[in-house]
């Protein structure tokens, strides 16, 4: 079974979990870009609980802009930004360092464009999952989609169903209690190397 996705910032749980029970994974960039979506933010667990990592673009006077043309706005130093914060919340947790080499250079290199970014990303999170997939990309926008099973719906980070993921132990779970669907790598430092058997384990609920 192959899976469509959008390539989005540190992809969410669900996302991950759609992409590890997959053979392989068709990533749509031929899109509008869409504000509020996983597009250009994701969800961490911060010492106050659930923080937002967003990645400013460059907005275009057009109304629409296809998803591959949406520049990063790199005038603003939000990759030191995002590294910090992610210090701050997971310094402590079980596999940060088993991590901390193959990440770090996605906080300090430049990307132009935020999907190429964004493919960057995914392709170091399923290094560091250790899941092999074929992965390729859309040449065409297709509203409906009848060649792979179509997970586009997972962008969404303000209407997005309610996964009832299995609760694993998170940092601050003890001060906030848990919170579900973060972005993968919450899952990544605190489960490391079990993480892609959670994956594997758990079911997504499709509109």
């Amino acid at each position: 079974m192959s899976v469509l996705i959008h390539p989005t910032y540190f992809p969410s749980i669900a996302q991950c979990v759609a992409m590890a029970k997959a053979e392989s994974v068709v990533f749509e960039t031929d899109d509008n870009f869409i504000k509020q979506t996983y597009r250009n933010r994701c969800y961490i667990y911060g010492a106050n609980g659930k923080l937002t990592l967003n990645i400013p673009v460059v907005h275009s006077q057009k109304n629409r802009q296809k998803y591959k043309d949406v520049k990063i706005f790199n005038a603003e130093n939000w990759q030191s930004l995002h590294w910090k914060s992610l210090l701050s919340a997971y310094r402590t947790s079980p596999f940060f360092e088993y991590y901390e080499d193959e990440l770090q250079p996605l906080f300090t290199e430049k990307s132009e464009f935020i999907l190429d970014h964004n493919l960057k990303c995914t392709e170091v999170i399923l290094d560091c999952l250790q899941l092999e997939l074929n992965t390729s990309k859309t040449e065409t926008y297709k509203t409906v989609e009848e060649t792979h099973s179509d997970c586009r719906f997972l962008v969404h980070a303000k209407k997005e169903i309610n996964q009832k993921f299995e609760p694993y132990t998170q940092v601050f779970g003890d001060k906030h209690g848990y919170i579900p669907n973060l972005s993968i790598l919450d899952l990544l430092f605190n489960e490391g190397p079990n993480a892609l058997s959670y994956l594997e384990s758990q079911t997504l609920i499709r509109p």
